[in-house]
């Protein structure tokens, strides 16, 4: 039987859809009868990347795959949910969205990745920086996980996954979308802007900011619901997969026919 629904799920930066797994495999998602389509941001665990590396580039890419697809809900995380915001600024959303701990400013987004941004661009330090970042992350993401009560396996999968990227596609994209957050220094007014029914979905603990003014801006949208994951961090989708399946349900229910 086709679904009534289906869902585009966008992982994060360096993550493929192995990240989406234990949402994919909650029960809710079936008792729903939603369909569930996951897709890798091109670039990413060594997939083949785009000549375009903008964030606008790859609003367009993700909203043609939604159209084949017949998706008519996107899910996104972390720069996967920063896609999906773009998508519907740029009109190429199918419907409503759910934003898995999206970042609405530079000033919200990780330290170290701005900094290693800026080593980045050098050209002696650049590629041996992003070489030893990829080798750093995976066991520190693992630690996180491990915290968030994540099973050790799973917890190494991921962290894998994590490791498994080209560093100086890396570079170049973390610039491209360093750029972008020059471009649009307010990504709340560029969502409100959009008109399009949103799921902001944060961890109680999670280590991507939010402003107070941000999340005031957000909260007086009457289309944006503001939800707030307990015993959840960043990786919120791994840490808390139930309820994060949950918000997507109500997503899909509030489609319009």
């Amino acid at each position: 039987m086709d679904a009534a629904h289906r869902a585009l799920l966008l992982p994060g930066g360096m993550c493929t859809t192995e990240f989406y797994v234990e949402v994919m495999a909650q029960p809710a998602m079936t008792e729903a009868g939603l369909g569930l389509v996951a897709a890798t941001l091109p670039g990413f665990g060594r997939t083949t990347p785009s000549a375009d590396l903008s964030m606008e580039n790859y609003a367009r890419l993700m909203g043609e795959f939604a159209a084949a697809e017949g998706c008519d809900v996107v899910v996104g995380h972390s720069l996967g949910a920063n896609v999906a915001i773009e998508m519907a600024a740029l009109g190429v959303s199918p419907g409503p969205l759910v934003l898995l701990s999206p970042t609405f400013s530079r000033a919200d987004e990780a330290k170290f990745l701005g900094v290693l941004d800026q080593v980045g661009r050098l050209p002696a330090l650049g590629p041996l920086a992003w070489t030893a970042m990829l080798k750093a992350i995976p066991p520190m993401m693992k630690k996180e996980m491990l915290k968030g009560n994540v099973p050790q396996d799973r917890a190494e999968a991921l962290a894998a996954d994590l490791g498994n990227n080209d560093p100086a596609f890396c570079r170049d994209v973390v610039r491209h979308y360093y750029a972008y957050l020059a471009r649009h220094p307010s990504l709340v007014a560029r969502l409100r802007e959009s008109g399009v029914r949103s799921w902001v979905v944060r961890g109680d603990h999670d280590e991507i900011g939010l402003k107070d003014e941000e999340r005031l801006q957000l909260e007086a949208d009457p289309r944006v619901t503001m939800v707030t994951v307990a015993d959840a961090g960043h990786a919120v989708l791994v840490e808390q997969p139930a309820r994060v399946a949950e918000v997507i349900v109500e997503a899909a229910q509030e489609v319009r026919a």
